[in-house]
């Protein structure tokens, strides 16, 4: 009778565990050897892994929720136009170039634009700054005079000023535009590698 009752207990008890398990999700998945495990969590080795879920009855493929991801990623406008621009990107490089030394060759001939508005604009600023003085030198000197300012004088001025100010803008503009060029070249080289398969360059 006691050995009865003992056995009813553990029955019970298994019971319980089973039901407990029955609510939990449990998840199916292979290994690198081909050796099926179950668990009701997946070892972060094994994260990327194609996977079953069973819960509550139901089994859904993990691999599922994870192209469902891919799918509403498409559907957001601004991920899905970055994705398009970087496909054209792509296709442009092995397009437009046959080897590193072409690009090479672009970025110098862009370079060599940037450098002629960078001297452009440095010829501009100093002829701007000299003029500056002269209209400072003559408003000093009608202003020693007693005299009043000649209000195209002041105008002049103040002109001068504001155009100094501008081309310093524009020729500091240009001098970062130089190492913007270098960066998105070098960028274009290390992609072409990666999109021809070569090994990067130590």
């Amino acid at each position: 009778m006691m050995k009865l009752s003992k056995l009813l207990l553990s029955v019970a008890a298994l019971c319980s565990v089973f039901a407990l398990n029955a609510e939990a999700k449990l998840f199916k998945w292979v290994d690198d050897k081909g050796i099926t495990h179950y668990g009701e969590t997946i070892p972060p080795e094994f994260a990327n892994k194609e996977a079953m879920k069973f819960d509550k009855g139901r089994s859904e493929k993990r691999s599922d929720t994870r192209d469902v991801a891919a799918k509403k990623a498409r559907q957001d406008p601004v991920a899905e136009k970055a994705r398009i621009e970087a496909e054209r990107h792509d296709s442009a490089l092995v397009n437009t170039y046959s080897s590193e030394q072409e690009i090479d060759l672009a970025r110098d001939r862009n370079l060599q634009q940037v450098e002629a508005r960078t001297n452009s604009f440095t010829t501009l600023l100093r002829s701007a700054q000299e003029n500056l003085v002269a209209l400072n030198a003559e408003e000093a000197k009608i202003t020693q005079s007693g005299r009043a300012l000649p209000k195209s004088l002041v105008e002049d001025i103040a002109a001068g000023k504001t155009r100094i100010a501008k081309l310093q803008i524009d020729l500091d503009t240009s001098a970062k535009e130089t190492d913007k060029v270098k960066a998105r070249y070098e960028a274009d080289k290390v992609r072409y590698r990666e999109l021809k398969g070569f090994t990067p360059k130590k």
